[in-house]
């Protein structure tokens, strides 16, 4: 009978799978048929080459354009790169002092406390760090525009006419209209729930149909019709707008979902991410992002075969890429197994089903336009959902609408409860359960990480010119802190709620929320010693709960837990489209139309593209039924991979003229070696650890290694060709 049972569940399941795919496929290729012709203007030579090299078709194997090899013989291109050096050196010295100094000496800057009890350390990671990230960021675009101008030889064209202004008053206009609809809908929810009394599904169902619709309804009137469109927005994406997309793209469900809870569990150690995730902005400013703008083209791959002359360094950053961005996509889909099963009363598989659903009917029909302009919304939503229950508790709890200034006051009591309740380990203190040299290793990794993320550093193909791609990073660390400032807050709240009315309390009276949380497998409270008082360490709860719970924890509106479960799903759903589209850029742009068939048609890469993505999509969801780890662990696996591949090739690329394709190869394939290897390693037997490194922070032994490598194998290869030296040139101009 049990047997029986198993077997008609699992044939359950499989018909659920079979019809959600044949729904899906019939729904895709209706939307196929209703889409327009693609135009022949948008193939891939059609991309803008770097400034001051003519135009050519693209050959077989890159879609390189025509190089001078004299670009960079002026005097005048020579003293603004030394120029441009200069400064770039002193933001590094600043960006490394405030983001390891602090980390270094923490135990002793603890000692210091500042205003509303924030210990000095916790306050640099925290805040201080993060807002000195930004002022970093903002001072280069700002010096190195007005560099630009001082030694470019012929003025700039104006990047932006008075008509695409005014187009963009009229896109800003309208999301400011939903962000003001949103929010009131919201409120009315909560309303009605309070006066009527609405069933928790119903409310929940309510905000997941409003929003979805929404997106539905972006990417339908954003339909691509070139690949240009198709593959980078048609380049042109003001750079306010890309940075809100960027910050969309950014803020996945280890960012909602994780983080805050990852802060509860840690304490100071959980900062590593706050200041990893922030910090790599300063390198992509600095180090990349203007460069790939200068370059154009589709794909970060394309850079690199451009770079390293020929089509093998392409093959292997673009399999790097798909590594990367399934391992960071896996992660998204979990989160909306999570989001659904919880807060719409659907089981995980089935959740993950019906939000993938959503995942292609944004990314499949119109590519990175309707991707760009449906993460602007998804910001909005994911902003105002996480954002509304941390303000509303601090003003429960001091009777101050500021969570990001007034958590200190939390840490306080934390600080004397946790003396009252006999917890050794104090919540600010650092290096509990980490060494110092994990933290490091961590921060380093997931800042080099997120400077040669995939899905983030194509989107700076999709603005104007190189001055939209700086301050596109500005905009996009603005609207990120946005968010990472209110994280800490969110974890101190609940962290004080929970000693405060859980912990020291009778086994039998804990709170509801507990207990429904306990029954989904999230918390988990056990009376070890069975004296019917429920100690600390009897008490565990999961890092993906804190955010979603926090609402139903202070007794909050079911309202408002149903748009933090709609702003979780906005931060999988806008992570998964770019990540889907980096996959798709992989396998049907580089490795299929620029190695395999070059001269396929621009519909054959089109269709070719949207398969990839449906393809990626269903295969996440495969890989995510198996739980492989919490959703931060595999986020932080994708960061240790691209930061031991991808940051050491680009940007040895732009800024060592030196490096040869092989060299560059043979370095990512031995970074990405050595951080798998490290990775199973630990993986496989916890206790083996260099300096308490453990597998989160893996890559920080295969950069060196691939820095190295690169180095020996690109002196023995000898000189790169004049056409990659020439390119490099290209790129160093004003």
């Amino acid at each position: 009978m049990d047997t029986f049972v198993i077997t008609l569940n699992w044939r359950g399941l499989l018909l659920l799978a079979g019809l959600w795919l044949l729904v899906v496929v019939v729904a895709l290729r209706v939307i196929d048929g209703l889409f327009p012709p693609l135009q022949r203007g948008g193939s891939p030579t059609s991309a803008p080459p770097p400034p001051g090299v003519p135009r050519r078709p693209a050959g077989p194997a890159t879609a390189r354009p025509d190089i001078r090899p004299d670009i960079a013989s002026t005097p005048v291109n020579q003293a603004y790169w030394r120029a441009n050096l200069r400064l770039i050196a002193w933001l590094l010295l600043i960006w490394a002092g405030v983001s390891f100094m602090p980390a270094a000496l923490a135990p002793w800057l603890n000692r210091i406390e500042l205003f509303l009890g924030f210990p000095l350390a916790y306050y640099m990671g925290a805040q201080g760090s993060l807002v000195v990230f930004l002022g970093l960021v903002t001072a280069y675009a700002w010096r190195a525009g007005r560099l630009s101008e001082r030694f470019r030889a012929a003025p700039r064209e104006p990047g932006v006419t008075h008509e695409r202004r005014a187009a963009q008053w009229r896109t800003g206009q309208l999301y400011v209209a939903f962000t003001l609809g949103f929010a009131l809908f919201a409120l009315v929810s909560g309303e009605i729930e309070i006066s009527v009394g609405l069933p928790i599904n119903l409310v929940g169902w309510a905000m997941l149909i409003i929003t979805l619709g929404v997106y539905a309804v972006i990417g339908l009137t954003n339909r691509a019709e070139t690949l240009d469109d198709y593959f980078v927005a048609g380049r042109r994406i003001p750079a306010v707008f890309n940075g809100m997309a960027i910050g969309a793209d950014w803020m996945s469900a280890a960012s909602f979902i994780s983080m805050a809870g990852t802060l509860w569990l840690l304490g100071y150690e959980g900062l590593a991410y706050l200041m990893g995730w922030t910090g790599g902005y300063v390198l992509l400013a600095l180090l990349l992002a203007p460069y790939l703008r200068k370059f154009g083209q589709f794909t970060l791959p394309d850079f690199i075969a451009a770079r390293y002359d020929g089509s093998r360094a392409r093959v292997v950053a673009a399999i790097i890429g798909v590594l990367i961005s399934f391992t960071y996509v896996t992660a998204q889909v979990a989160g909306i197994g999570i989001i659904m099963s919880r807060f719409l009363g659907v089981r995980y598989f089935p959740g993950v089903l019906i939000g993938l659903g959503a995942v292609l009917f944004c990314s499949y029909l119109g590519g990175m336009r309707a991707i760009t302009w449906t993460q602007v919304a998804q910001l909005i939503v994911l902003l105002l959902a996480y954002l509304a229950p941390v303000t509303l508790l601090s003003l429960r709890e001091t009777g101050v609408p500021l969570p990001q200034i007034m958590y200190g006051d939390a840490l306080r009591h934390i600080a004397d409860l946790e003396r009252a309740l006999g917890i050794t380990k104090a919540y600010v203190a650092p290096y509990n359960d980490w060494t110092m040299w994990h933290f490091l290793a961590l921060m380093l990794c997931l800042m080099l990480g997120t400077a040669g993320m995939p899905h983030i550093l194509v989107r700076f193909y999709t603005v104007p010119d190189v001055p939209a791609a700086r301050r596109s990073v500005s905009w996009a660390l603005f609207f990120i802190l946005l968010l990472y400032l209110s994280a800490p807050a969110y974890a101190a709240f609940s962290r004080w709620e929970i000693l405060q009315n859980v912990i020291g309390r009778p086994v039998t009276s804990v709170p509801e929320w507990a207990t429904n949380w306990a029954n989904a497998g999230l918390v988990s409270i056990n009376d070890t010693n069975r004296d019917g008082v429920l100690q600390f360490s009897e008490f565990t709860i999961n890092s993906d709960l804190v955010v979603l719970a926090t609402p139903e924890i202070v007794g909050l509106p079911h309202a408002v837990g149903a748009l933090v479960a709609a702003g979780g799903l906005a931060a999988a759903l806008s992570t998964a489209d770019g990540l889907l589209m980096v996959i798709a850029s992989a396998l049907a742009h580089d490795i299929y139309a620029r190695t395999l068939n070059p001269n396929a048609t621009a519909r054959t890469r089109l269709l070719l593209g949207r398969a990839m993505i449906f393809t990626a999509a269903v295969a996440a969801a495969i890989v995510a039924t198996r739980r492989l780890g919490i959703i931060v662990q595999l986020v932080a696996w994708a960061f240790s991979i691209a930061a031991a591949t991808f940051f050491p090739a680009l940007v040895l690329g732009i800024f060592w003229k030196g490096t040869t394709g092989k060299g560059a190869v043979a370095g990512m394939l031995a970074g990405l070696g050595v951080t798998l290897g490290y990775m199973l390693l630990n993986l496989r037997d916890p206790s083996f650890q260099v300096l308490g490194i453990t597998d989160v922070a893996a890559g920080v032994f295969g950069i060196p290694v691939n820095f190295a490598v690169t180095a020996v194998v690109s002196r023995l290869t000898g000189p790169p060709s004049p056409a990659a030296q020439a390119l490099v040139d290209s790129l160093r101009q004003p």
